[in-house]
């Protein structure tokens, strides 16, 4: 595929996208792969990475830069350059707006994450009893998900690698956010931490154990989307619907628990309806996500048209 400088300009903005989602708690990067069209290209390059292309590197003449267009690098350097950095630079500051306007950034994506359910379900090309089943199956698994209480935080090595494997699996998926799965394994308040500080030890095994995880599950994935097509992208339809349960505005915690240092942290929190005049800008916010959805895919229609 011969691409411009341009297009790996979007690319590059695709990644900006996708690490912005994968910093919050809730959202996942692998929506916004789905919904910008890349999703299957991403896993196919990443499932390029194997021994076999990775033998090209020894080869005389042009083993480099054999395995570089073998493995897709350019698509792939964009785009992780700007998951890279957006992680880097966006952390802070969703963290910030997480504490600071929750109900406005949450209505945000609960609005790009249900228009995603439309815009995904219409890859569906045919409805039928195996379909409608895990499409059920996925959104009461996203469901239980997102009702599970949180665990204490542990900064051991290799419980951080397993946390890695684990959440990257989670992030590639459609409405499933690894970050969530983070929070769930009382490693998010770490892992960002040492995000923040730089601390390059917990980065490195952290993305360590990603690698893994990610060159392992995406194979999986890849083969069910080719075989079981319809099927597949029911289940992460359903993913993003029972998602939605966590996205929702308006929180009340209902039971804390006592972590290692003895300090109460929210356990489990429970949907309420708004008490106050939020509901006006989580409106706006949510109308803002669900037709930004709407507006990508019209430019993905329109450069398709341009490319026929």
């Amino acid at each position: 595929m011969s691409r411009t400088a341009k297009d790996y300009s979007l690319i590059f903005l695709k990644g900006i996208g996708m690490g912005a989602a994968d910093v919050v708690p809730g959202v996942s990067g692998g929506t916004i792969a789905f919904i910008s069209g890349i999703y299957e290209e991403l896993l196919g390059s990443i499932n390029s990475v194997n021994l076999k292309n990775a033998k090209l590197i020894i080869t005389k003449g042009e083993g480099i830069k054999s395995f570089w267009k073998a493995i897709n690098g350019n698509f792939l350097a964009s785009l992780m350059l700007g998951i890279g950095i957006s992680i880097a630079s966006l952390a802070k500051a969703i963290t910030w707006m997480l504490e600071h306007h929750p109900v406005m950034i949450w209505s945000f994506f609960f609005g790009l994450v249900l228009a995603s359910i439309f815009y995904v379900g219409k890859e569906i090309t045919k409805w039928n009893l195996p379909v409608i089943v895990m499409f059920i199956l996925g959104t009461a698994i996203a469901y239980y998900i997102t009702v599970l209480g949180k665990s204490d935080a542990s900064t051991s090595l290799p419980y951080l690698f397993l946390c890695g494997s684990i959440a990257i699996c989670a992030m590639i998926l459609p409405g499933i956010s690894g970050s969530f799965i983070l929070v769930l394994l009382g490693a998010y308040s770490v892992v960002l931490g040492a995000i923040h500080t730089m601390d390059l030890k917990i980065i490195a095994v952290f993305a360590t154990g990603c690698v893994v995880g990610l060159l392992l599950f995406s194979r999986l994935l890849s083969y069910l989307l080719k075989n079981f097509h319809n099927v597949t992208v029911a289940l992460l339809a359903g993913f993003m619907l029972g998602s939605l349960n966590k996205v929702w505005p308006w929180k009340e915690t209902i039971s804390f628990y006592e972590n290692s240092k003895g300090e109460k942290i929210p356990f489990q929190e429970a949907n309420i309806l708004p008490t106050d005049n939020s509901w006006q800008i989580a409106i706006l916010a949510f109308i803002v996500g669900f037709i930004l959805i709407f507006a990508i895919e019209w430019i993905a229609g329109r450069k398709k048209t341009s490319e026929a």
